[in-house]
Formats: C-alpha cells, structure tokens, sequence
C-alpha cells in the first residue's frame, strides 16, 4: 500500500517508521523549513527513530497525490487549514487516517467531522490509544484503536496496519474515541500539575474522577460512556499521567513550578474546546475547569484543587 505520512514531528515520524518496517511504501511530507525536516533531511533521524533508505522525504504537498491513504499528525488547530491545502492541491479522493488527538476550539468540533466535511466523504479514520515513539522504538508492543463512520475502510486499516508491535481494536465509537482521546491531555495536564505540586499521590484520584467527567460528557452527546474506560482514555493514562515521555503530564509540571516547557501540549488547546462542549451539552466537567482556571485565568493550583474537594458531596457513580 502506498501511503504519505503529513507531518514530521515525533509521532508522525515514528508511524511513518512503523509502516514502512511493516512492508508498505511511504513518504513522508513537510515543509523544507521545519526544523523537523531540516533535522531528517540531514541525518534521516530524530533520535528516536533512524528511518530507512525506502522512505521518500518529499516537501511539496503535490507530491503525496499518489498515495493510497494519506497520515495526518499535526497540531490539532491546523486540521482546519490543512484540509484546505489538500482541497486547493486536487488531494481528497484518497483514505484519510489522522493520527492525532484534539477538538477544535472555535467550533467544538471532532477533528474527523471536520476532515469530511472539508474533504467530501466518510473516507475518513482515526488512530488513537496509548504508546510513545521512544518506546515502540525498542520493541516493546501496545494495543491502539482504530475507527471511523466507514466500516471498509476501518476494516482495510485495521487488517493493514497490525503487527505484533502494535495490536489494533476495531472501534465502535468514533464519537466517544475522539472525546476520550483529546480529553485525556486535559487529565495528563492535570497529572503534572499534581506532580509539580508534591501530591502525585491525588493521582488515583484524578484518574478515577476524570474517566467519570468524561464518560458523562461523551453520553450527553450520544456517544458510548463506556468508551471513556476504553484504550481511547483510561486505557491511555499510563503514557499520559505517569510517563516521563508525556508532552501533556510534563506541561502541566513546568506550568506550575514556573518553568518554560516549549513542546507542544495538546491539552492546553483542547481544555477550552472541553469547556465549550461542557456549556453546550449541560455537563459539569470539574477537572476540566479546574485546569482550564490554572491555565487561562490565574487561578494558584491549590485553590483549583480546595474547590474540587470543595464540591458538593455526591454518590461516586452519578
């Protein structure tokens, strides 16, 4: 199978990796300027993975139109921007997989709703669950989730895709994987926090409470609650609230020690998608708006976490 990857970054590097050591053809697509690509063109590594002479580093978005599926890992807020490249570039009547994570801000929207949308057809798939590029690097396997509203094409990637490195589940919630997967980096924000404020051991806590939240907000908008305890959430907050390797868990630390943490963090953006759909859909969401109070409006982390245990006393499961 033929297959262009979009985006150079850690994880988009890595799936471009994995396809390849699985048999199938791929390019890799980004803008000469990045530092990413500078960096790949240069060495063919990002020092995570080395990535082998087969696979093609193209820089010009023309040069993806031959693929059979097409691999989107970019920054979730320029999903929007990036499917109207592929439109003006003739690029649409493809497989579109996006591997990545996030809701917009402005719309509230899923990121596959906005890629039909912009694209024309339901050809459209996710790839979600937990696992990081350092990891799979030195063999060691996971389980990963993929779906989509086409039942043919998640059966292609899902057949396609698996290897004894990464075992894929055909989802059956695309509504309830994409809310369980963004949300989940508003929970590893959260996670950090507690790390850089010396109560890790809340962790349990917010792990429970926080699958709770979120289940509650994926049933008010029609989806699975269950999904949320799914490798698309719970399933995830090993890589995300423990891992050292986690951008969203190592934010929220360096936000509340005062220190600068550049990497890109996926929760700071969605957090405020979250509060959006928690207003439109009549859901509280207490750890959602205590990290968004930190975040966006100055509020000291211990008084965000006296206000959750301030809360009202209520039975465990409502």
């Amino acid at each position: 199978m033929k297959i262009s990857m979009i985006g150079s970054g850690r994880w988009g590097t890595f799936i471009a990796w994995y396809l390849d050591s699985i048999g199938h053809t791929v390019k890799l697509y980004g803008p000469a300027d990045t530092p990413q690509m500078q960096q790949l063109t240069a060495t063919r590594s990002n020092g995570m993975v080395t990535l082998g002479e087969r696979i093609k580093l193209v820089y010009d978005i023309h040069d993806i139109a031959d693929a059979d599926v097409i691999g989107i890992s970019i920054n979730s807020q320029g999903l929007r921007g990036l499917v109207g490249e592929l439109c003006d570039a003739g690029i649409t009547d493809k497989d579109f997989v996006l591997c990545m994570k996030g809701i917009e801000i402005g719309s509230g929207k899923r990121l596959s709703e906005i890629a039909t949308e912009g694209l024309g057809h339901d050809r459209v798939a996710v790839w979600i669950g937990p696992g990081h590029p350092q990891e799979f690097a030195r063999g060691i396997p996971n389980c990963m989730v993929i779906d989509s509203a086409n039942e043919a094409l998640k059966q292609k990637l899902v057949d396609s895709f698996s290897s004894k490195l990464i075992r894929f589940y055909y989802g059956n919630d695309l509504l309830g994987n994409e809310i369980g997967a963004a949300s989940k980096n508003v929970i590893g924000i959260a996670a950090g926090m507690l790390d850089g404020m010396g109560v890790s051991s809340l962790k349990g806590a917010l792990m429970a409470r926080g699958a709770r939240e979120v289940a509650r907000l994926i049933k008010a908008m029609g989806g699975n609650e269950l999904s949320a305890y799914g490798l698309c959430h719970l399933g995830d907050y090993e890589a995300t609230v423990f891992s050292k390797f986690s951008h969203n868990r190592q934010f929220g630390e360096s936000f509340v020690k005062g220190e600068t943490y550049t990497d890109l963090a996926e929760g700071y953006y969605t957090v405020k998608a979250m509060m959006k759909l928690g207003k439109q859909y009549r859901v509280e969401l207490p750890i959602s708006e205590a990290v968004y109070t930190v975040l966006y409006e100055n509020t000291p982390p211990k008084v965000a976490i006296d206000a959750l245990f301030e809360r009202t006393l209520k039975e465990e499961f409502m």
